[in-house]
């Protein structure tokens, strides 16, 4: 029972770390897309 546990737990912390990456990317993305309008308008 203890070893279940341990590979839930793990597997919640696992699923929790990819998310935050892709929402982290994601963030990333959204501002490079801003960067480069405020550079367009600049222009």
């Amino acid at each position: 029972m203890k070893r279940v546990m341990t590979l839930l737990v793990l597997g919640m912390f696992s699923m929790a770390v990819l998310s935050g990456c892709n929402t982290v990317a994601g963030a990333g993305k959204d501002v490079q897309k801003a960067g480069e309008k405020v550079q367009d308008a600049a222009k």
